[in-house]
């Protein structure tokens, strides 16, 4: 991948978690760039770096984040994403921090100079009693990253464009970062995410390509995620809006299918095309 080149394209790819690409159809959508779901802790060492770098460069495939996830994390519904997903949940944070912070790692052995995660649902007030003990576990979390020369990025959904910058500025972290993702605007009711992509402009360091359509009840029931461009997200203004706050790095199609090589290969095949040709068209 040329260091120059304007969006590379890429997808979100998965070794043996279950979520994202597999490594056959990357190879057969010939995408330069991929983030990757970190791999199950016993996977996480040397050895398995080394295999995943070497098949990498084998396929001139850069990798541009890995992102963090967690045993008991359940999105089947938005009270369930509140109370399981990220550091915020109390009893789990910290062996998730110490967990994290072995994903860190493990990225280091990859070269990889982004992790990245969902932090969980953050309270809208800054005077919230759980604030502080949710600043300082994202404040650890920064410091070990900064350490190994790596920055964090925080994927947008479970709140507000508002909330979201309101806690990097309480954080005070300057390798904290936002990985926009619109579709989560919707999927979530936190906000029509062009605006929203707007103002949290400056901290955008990576962005997914997902689309979804709004819930008749948002923010109380889940929106639908669907095929890229088939949604309420308008891919044409959203990277219009990318180009207007000055946003180069990859375009990342992340898409939750199952399993299945063919339907991937189709779909995020007929993804590729779409961004491809927007692309051309700006």
């Amino acid at each position: 991948m040329s260091s120059e080149e304007k969006w590379p394209i890429g997808v979100f790819a998965s070794v043996d978690a279950g979520l994202g690409v597999q490594w056959d159809v990357i190879r057969q959508l010939q995408v330069p760039t991929i983030q990757l779901h970190a791999p199950a802790p016993q996977s996480r060492n040397r050895e398995t770096a080394d295999r995943l770098r070497k098949q990498l460069e084998e396929m001139n495939v850069t990798l541009t984040a890995v992102f963090g996830g967690f045993e008991g994390e359940s999105y089947a519904d938005i009270p369930t994403v509140e109370r399981t997903i990220g550091l915020v949940p109390e009893d789990t944070r910290q062996q998730r921090l110490e967990e994290m912070k072995q994903i860190a790692d493990f990225a280091s052995l990859l070269d990889c100079p982004v992790v990245a995660l969902h932090l969980g649902f953050v309270p809208h007030e800054l005077d919230d009693p759980r604030m502080s003990g949710i600043v300082e576990v994202t404040r650890q979390l920064c410091d070990h990253c900064k350490n190994l020369g790596q920055a964090l990025h925080l994927e947008t959904g479970q709140e507000t464009a508002e909330g979201l910058l309101q806690f990097l500025g309480a954080v005070e972290r300057d390798n904290l970062h936002v990985n926009f993702d619109p579709a989560n605007m919707i999927l979530y009711g936190t906000g029509e995410p062009i605006p929203a992509l707007r103002q949290l402009g400056p901290h955008v360091r990576s962005v997914h390509c997902k689309d979804g359509t709004w819930s008749d009840q948002p923010g109380k029931t889940w929106g639908q995620e669907v095929p890229l461009g088939e949604g309420d997200v308008d891919i044409k203004a959203y990277l219009k809006t990318l180009d207007e706050i000055g946003y180069t790095g990859p375009l990342t199609i992340e898409r939750e299918i199952p399993q299945e090589p063919e339907r991937q290969i189709a779909e995020i095949g007929a993804a590729v095309k779409l961004l491809r040709e927007l692309k051309a068209a700006l």
